[in-house]
């Protein structure tokens, strides 16, 4: 299927967000939830020689993974790739836990941040194909009286605005963030209306339709919305209709008040400030992220979850097509040059030519790039600490995908 085209009349990004270090750093670190750089550990805390386990020979994907560990200071990385061949591969480097030394788990569980959005997208065009959402229709249709502010009228939003990020809705991470690493906060539990007041306390970015801008805050109402229509939770919706449905063993939605990881999975490290210490943050209340940003999985899951969904086992032809209609991404955002967003899904031209999809996710601790091709590649990095590269540097992680997919 070819990627069709719907440009809003203008593009643009507040200075504060971008998905990947927008769909990364918009979600986490003063915002932050899909695709970043990477933070320096200390020479005591990294691994002097990276050690890389995996099937195969030394190929690009490990010597990639060596240099997210030895170059650019991540504690941990892991990789699954599946090949033209169809074979998958599982790749570590690096240690688990910094203090202990431990091995990494292969293909090891994850906080997968902005990832979850694509989840969340499939259920909400599930619902569209049921008869039971329209695309086209206003958010204030299915939660009247809740998108309101400066600027701001939930009778001009649709669905499609929400999960496009063209709504011109404030980016609530953008005003909550930056704080969030302390010890305290860290361990607060957030409820979605509490984010969603904090969005709504600023004004509109942009008309709806009119621009781009990265938000949490839309995936925040599109949870809502799965919740209004089907009358039960957003963590239920998405593992009937999406986890369970095509097996994905290790990837699961948090309970409330869940902050440890259920299964064998690398510590997640972050640092205050750049060049201070990285210190072990794995354990942490992800609710800030909820249906924008919540989820756990591991690398080898994401590419079973990004192929089915573009292979079409999870939405029926039309609204996959709407799904990989795409508008253009402004530069500066971190998303590397050419990517364009579609409804909880990106495009991005590789190397080798043709375009391959996926979304990706940042949350203090760990960062996943991934992507899949329509003819079965595929390939998810997963690191674990986040970066301080501006928006405009290239992303390693995400240089590996492609590296891995056009081998």
């Amino acid at each position: 299927m070819t990627d069709r085209s719907r440009r809003p009349s203008s593009v643009r990004v507040p200075s504060s967000s971008g998905p990947r270090r927008g769909v990364a750093a918009v979600a986490v670190l003063a915002a932050a939830l899909a695709v970043g750089g990477t933070l320096p550990a200390s020479a005591a805390q990294a691994p002097d020689s990276p050690s890389v386990s995996g099937s195969g020979p030394r190929d690009a994907v490990r010597r990639g993974l060596e240099s997210l560990v030895r170059d650019e200071g991540h504690p941990a990385a892991l990789a699954s790739t599946v090949g033209r061949d169809g074979r998958t591969r599982n790749y570590t480097a690096g240690v688990a836990d910094l203090r202990t030394g431990a091995k990494v788990p292969v293909d090891g569980q994850v906080r997968v941040g902005s990832n979850t959005k694509a989840f969340t997208a499939t259920v909400v065009l599930q619902l569209v194909g049921e008869g039971r959402v329209g695309l086209d229709s206003p958010i204030e249709d299915y939660l009247p009286g809740l998108v309101r502010g400066e600027g701001i009228d939930g009778g001009r939003i649709t669905v499609r605005h929400l999960l496009q990020h063209t709504s011109g809705l404030p980016n609530y991470t953008d005003y909550m963030m930056a704080e969030y690493a302390g010890e305290t906060s860290r361990h607060t539990y957030y409820q979605p209306r509490t984010l969603l007041d904090t969005a709504f306390a600023h004004k509109a970015l942009f008309a709806p339709g009119s621009a781009w801008a990265y938000s949490n805050t839309n995936y925040v109402l599109a949870g809502l919305l799965i919740e209004k229509v089907t009358g039960r939770p957003v963590a239920e919706q998405i593992t009937r209709r999406v986890i369970d449905r095509i097996g994905l063993r290790h990837t699961y939605f948090p309970g409330v008040g869940e902050e440890d990881i259920r299964g064998a999975h690398p510590r997640g490290y972050h640092a205050q400030r750049p060049g201070d210490r990285l210190e072990d943050i794995t354990r942490l209340d992800p609710s800030w992220g909820w249906a924008a940003g919540q989820m756990v999985s591991t690398p080898g899951d994401l590419n079973r979850f990004f192929s089915a969904l573009v292979g079409g086992k999870l939405l029926r032809s039309a609204e996959l097509a709407e799904m990989r209609t795409t508008v253009a991404v402004p530069d500066g955002t971190g998303l590397g040059p050419g990517v364009r967003f579609g409804l909880g899904l990106t495009s991005t031209p590789l190397t080798c030519g043709g375009l391959a999809w996926g979304h990706g996710g940042t949350i203090h601790g760990y960062a996943t790039r991934n992507a899949v091709t329509d003819d079965g590649r595929a390939a998810a990095v997963a690191v674990t600490s986040l970066g301080n590269g501006t928006p405009d540097s290239p992303d390693p992680a995400q240089a590996l995908v492609d590296a891995a997919l056009c081998r």
